[in-house]
C-alpha cells in the first residue's frame, strides 16, 4: 500500500511539474526596452501586448498636387493605410495636413514647437539640430531588432555611406530617405544634325565647340534664329538635370560646390578651383559667338526648353531622364521629328571626364523620443522596401489603390515612407534586353516597367520614343556601365551635416558665385574677376567653411 501510495506521488508531481513548465513556454516573455536617458519616455511593446495586435503611429504629410484620391477617400481613409494596417499591423495617423508648398515651412514650425508626430521627414539641419536639442531617438537598437536583413543590405548598397550620414557619435539618429547618388549627366546632340552636316560625334569640348558653331552658322533648323547650347537661369543648381551647367563644368574638369580633396590630406571646396575659371572663360568664348541664348538668364528650364522645341537649339546638357524633356519637341503628331543621340561628357584635354555626383540623401525619416512604438516605422520601412521592389499582384494597391489599375494619380505618394534603390544594373541589363527581346533577363519592377515601355516604341507607339532614348541600346543608360567600371566620377567627399557658417554664410556665398559666374558667361566683366570673387568667397566666410569642414573631415577619414 505504501508502494502504491509512492507511486501516485511520485506520478503528481511529475504531472506538476510538465503543467509548469507548459505555463512556462506558454507566457510570451517581456521584452525590456532601455531607455536612452532617465527622461526618455517608455517605448516598445506594452506588457501582454500580442503580437499581432494594431499598434498606431502619426505622422505628417504634404498634400501634393499631383495626388488623386480615389472617391470617397482623404488621408484619414484610404487603400494605402488600410493595408499596411492589415498587412503589418501599423495604423498611420497624420498629427496634420499640409500643402506641399507650404509643408518645409510648417514642419520649421512644428520642430520649434516641440510638437513632434511619431516620424516625420526633415532635412540635414534639421536632422543635426533634433540630435542637439535630444527630440529624437536612438535608433541604433530599434533599427538593428526590427530592421529586416533585406532592408540592411538595401540601404548599404552604397557601402553605407548614406547612413554614415545619419549617424552622430556612433549613434544612428534617422533613415536616410535615400536615392541612387549614381546618376550621370550626359551632353544630347541632334543626330540628324550631324549627319546634315556631316559633323562628327562630339568627344572633346572642342568638339562641342565646332559643333555649335555649325549649328548657329548652318541653322539645319531653318529658324532664322540658331544657338549652340541650351542653357537655362539656374544653370549651377545641381537639381537642374536639364539645360544646366554642371556637366560642361565637368568636361574641364571643374565641378559645382563639392568638397573634394586638395592633395595634402584636406579637403577643398570646387568652386573656387582654377578649372572653374578654364571652364567660364570657354563659356564668355560662346556667349560672344552667339552660341548662347542672350536672354537664358531670366528663362526656366521649360522656356529655355521651347528653342529645344522649335529647331532653334540642337544641343543640351542633361541628366538620364533628359529625353523625358526632349520628347515634347521630338514628336509631333504621331511622328518623330528630331532624332538625338546621347554621349558621354566630352573632355577638354586626354584626361577622362569624371561625373560629379552627390550622396544620394538630402533628408532623413527621424522618430520623437516621444514615439511609444519605434518599432512601427522600422515596419512600414521594412514593409515599403518589399513592395516598392517586388510587390505580389495583391500588394500592388500600395501603387495604384484598391483596383490596382495605373491612372495616373501617384497614388504611392500616400505612402508615408519611402526610400529609394541606392544602386541599379538598368546599364546591364535593360540594352540588352530591349535590343534582343528578352524578358527572362529582366529582375525588378523598374526593369519591367521600362522594358514594356520600350518595346512600345519598337512596336509603334512614338509617345515612348523618350524611354528608348534612356533604356535602350545607345541610351542614357547605355552609358553607365562604363563610367562605374572606370571610376569616372567623383562624389562629394563631406558628408556631414552643415557647418555652423554653412548654415549663417553658404546662401550668401552662392548668391554671389552665381552674380559673378553669370557676368562673367555674358562677357559683363573680364573673366580675372574670378580671381576677385575667389579671394571675397574667402573672406565672406569661405576659409571659415573650410576650417570647419577640415575638422569634420580629420575624425571622418
Amino acid at each position: 500500500m505504501k508502494k502504491r501510495q509512492h507511486v501516485l506521488l511520485t506520478l503528481v508531481m511529475i504531472f506538476c511539474l510538465i503543467v509548469t513548465a507548459c505555463g512556462k513556454n506558454a507566457e510570451t516573455p517581456e521584452k525590456e526596452q532601455k531607455p536612452e536617458s532617465t527622461s526618455q519616455t517608455e517605448q516598445g511593446k506594452e506588457e501582454g501586448k500580442e503580437e499581432n495586435e494594431v499598434i498606431e503611429v502619426s505622422t505628417v504629410s504634404p498634400s501634393d498636387q499631383y495626388l488623386k484620391f480615389d472617391e470617397g477617400e482623404s488621408f484619414e481613409k484610404n487603400a494605402v493605410y488600410d493595408a499596411y494596417e492589415r498587412d503589418i499591423g501599423v495604423k498611420i495617423t497624420n498629427k496634420w495636413i499640409a500643402d506641399s508648398s507650404q509643408f518645409k515651412e510648417k514642419v520649421k514650425i512644428t520642430i520649434a514647437s516641440d510638437d513632434l508626430p511619431d516620424f516625420l521627414l526633415v532635412n540635414a539641419t534639421q536632422l543635426k539640430e533634433l540630435t542637439e536639442a535630444d527630440m529624437i531617438m536612438d535608433l541604433t537598437e530599434v533599427y538593428d531588432e526590427h530592421a529586416t536583413e533585406e532592408t540592411k543590405k538595401f540601404l548599404t548598397m552604397d557601402g553605407g555611406m548614406q547612413m554614415k550620414t545619419a549617424t552622430f557619435d556612433g549613434k544612428l539618429m534617422g533613415i536616410p530617405s535615400s536615392y541612387n547618388p549614381y546618376q550621370y549627366q550626359s551632353l544630347y546632340v541632334r543626330t540628324d544634325w550631324l549627319k546634315e552636316l556631316n559633323l562628327p560625334e562630339p568627344k572633346t569640348m572642342a568638339d562641342m565647340m565646332t559643333i555649335a558653331e555649325a549649328f548657329k552658322e548652318k541653322d539645319p533648323g531653318g529658324t532664322g534664329t540658331s544657338y549652340g547650347l541650351a542653357i537655362s537661369k539656374d544653370p549651377f543648381n545641381q537639381a537642374t538635370g536639364v539645360t544646366g551647367l554642371r556637366a560642361y563644368l565637368n568636361g574641364y574638369h571643374a565641378y559645382e560646390n563639392i568638397w573634394m580633396e586638395d592633395g595634402n590630406g584636406g579637403l577643398m571646396n570646387s568652386d573656387i578651383q582654377p578649372e572653374v575659371k578654364t571652364a567660364l572663360a570657354a563659356l564668355q568664348e560662346m556667349f560672344k559667338k552667339g552660341l548662347i541664348d542672350p536672354e537664358f538668364a531670366v528663362k526656366d528650364v521649360e522656356k529655355a526648353a521651347e528653342l529645344i522645341y522649335n529647331n532653334s537649339i540642337g544641343m543640351v546638357f542633361g541628366a538620364s531622364w533628359t529625353p523625358a524633356q526632349l520628347v515634347k519637341g521630338a514628336v509631333k503628331d504621331g511622328e518623330v521629328v528630331q532624332e538625338w543621340g546621347v554621349f558621354p561628357i566630352p573632355t577638354a584635354d586626354d584626361k577622362p571626364t569624371l561625373n560629379q555626383i552627390g550622396l544620394g540623401v538630402d533628408e532623413y525619416y527621424v522618430i520623437s523620443k516621444k514615439a511609444k512604438h519605434p518599432e512601427g516605422v522600422i515596419k512600414l520601412l521594412n514593409h515599403w522596401i518589399v513592395v516598392d521592389n517586388h510587390p505580389t499582384d495583391e500588394q500592388k494597391v500600395y501603387e495604384f489603390g484598391n483596383d490596382m489599375v495605373e491612372k495616373g494619380s501617384n497614388y504611392w505618394l500616400l505612402n508615408p515612407l519611402r526610400v529609394g534603390k541606392q544602386k541599379d544594373n538598368n546599364g546591364e541589363v535593360l540594352p540588352k534586353a530591349i535590343a534582343n527581346k528578352d524578358e527572362s533577363i529582366l529582375e525588378t519592377k523598374d526593369h519591367r516597367t521600362r522594358y514594356a515601355r520600350a518595346m512600345e516604341y519598337v512596336n509603334g507607339d512614338t509617345s515612348m520614343w523618350w524611354e528608348y532614348l534612356i533604356s535602350g541600346p545607345g541610351g542614357a543608360y547605355s552609358l553607365v556601365p562604363d563610367i562605374q567600371k572606370n571610376g569616372q566620377n567623383l562624389q562629394n567627399k563631406f558628408y556631414g551635416a552643415p557647418t555652423p557658417t554653412m548654415v549663417e554664410r553658404q546662401e550668401i556665398l552662392l548668391k554671389k558665385r552665381d552674380e559673378v559666374f553669370f557676368k562673367i558667361i555674358m562677357n559683363q566683366v573680364s573673366i580675372d574677376e574670378f580671381d576677385k570673387f575667389v579671394e571675397e568667397w574667402k573672406k565672406l566666410g569661405g576659409d571659415q567653411i573650410t576650417k570647419e569642414v577640415n575638422e569634420w573631415y580629420a575624425t571622418h577619414k
